[in-house]
């Protein structure tokens, strides 16, 4: 079984971190000690710093920011003028930093959109969650017009090639959950090859029908050949579908009748990873 996913590290269209400029060997022979304070923040600063440095940001205009579900924003940022950051969204998985004003902390932001539409319209899109005094939170309370720094593009994305061709991995099963739909969507808007597939299965985990997102495009998305399941954790009576956590719901539908030709694809919460103790008699590979 080959499994693409966003880590290291995991990504989400809200996530906010700060990952380290320094080689793991170089940080090995600081030999820190993890009550050494004065040191940690030393690093701290001077990382942040290098950020700062090296760091080409590039404005642009929202063209269009919408409600898209319950704390979730649909933002779509103009980058028509910037054709070299355009055409380097070649991938669907990667992501961009973002920054509002004078705001210190950017915010990480996967690429919602695919890459053709960038390099068709000019245009990113994202699926933000805003998250209370986060940039994330400051991002969606713009307008269309208002002005943002974006970075380049960054990360090596889903590498299709590792379940591809499709006619050996007739099985590929897609998990997400809550704003991790993101990069997901643009995995399904790029092209996998559903359609001549087998079993392709999308297990869409969010609390309840209104924080889930993109739901106007499912239709399109089974047309291409992948059968979504939404999966509550917090449904009412009404609901009869799947119900619980994506993993859960895995684990009762199963189905697998070859693991040797199934592949699969993960973003979402740390808790959704237990998908691989549920298959860990499997072979995985990472992005």
């Amino acid at each position: 079984m080959s499994l693409l996913s966003l880590t290291p590290p995991q990504i989400h269209s809200h996530a906010h971190f700060s990952p380290t400029p320094f080689p793991m060997s170089i940080l090995r022979r600081f030999n820190l000690n993890p009550t050494n304070h004065r040191l940690r923040h030393r690093l701290a600063t001077l990382s942040a710093a290098v950020r700062q440095d090296t760091t080409v940001w590039t404005p642009a205009p929202l063209s269009e920011i919408e409600p898209a579900a319950e704390s979730l924003f649909h933002v779509s940022i103009d980058v028509s003028d910037s054709p070299d950051l355009a055409t380097s969204h070649t991938r669907a998985g990667q992501y961009l930093q973002l920054k509002v004003g004078d705001s210190p902390k950017p915010s990480f932001l996967a690429i919602a959109s695919p890459p053709k539409l960038a390099i068709k319209l000019g245009v990113f899109e994202f699926l933000v969650k805003s998250v209370v005094g986060s940039t994330a939170e400051a991002l969606c309370g713009l307008k269309k017009g208002d002005v943002v720094e974006l970075s380049p593009v960054m990360g090596n994305g889903f590498d299709i090639s590792r379940i591809d061709p499709p006619e050996k991995f007739g099985t590929v099963l897609v998990f997400a959950t809550g704003s991790g739909i993101s990069p997901i969507r643009s995995l399904i808007e790029s092209g996998f090859d559903a359609g001549k597939r087998s079993d392709v299965r999308l297990f869409y985990g969010a609390r309840n029908l209104k924080r889930m997102a993109y739901q106007e495009r499912f239709e399109d998305w089974e047309s291409s050949g992948v059968k979504i399941v939404p999966v509550l954790s917090q449904a009412d009576d009404s609901w009869t579908g799947e119900s619980g956590f994506v993993q859960a719901a895995y684990t009762r539908a199963k189905e697998l009748s070859n693991p040797s030709s199934t592949g699969a694809v993960l973003c979402g919460q740390k808790q959704m990873t237990e998908v691989r103790y549920y298959c860990y008699h499997l072979s995985f590979l990472t992005t």
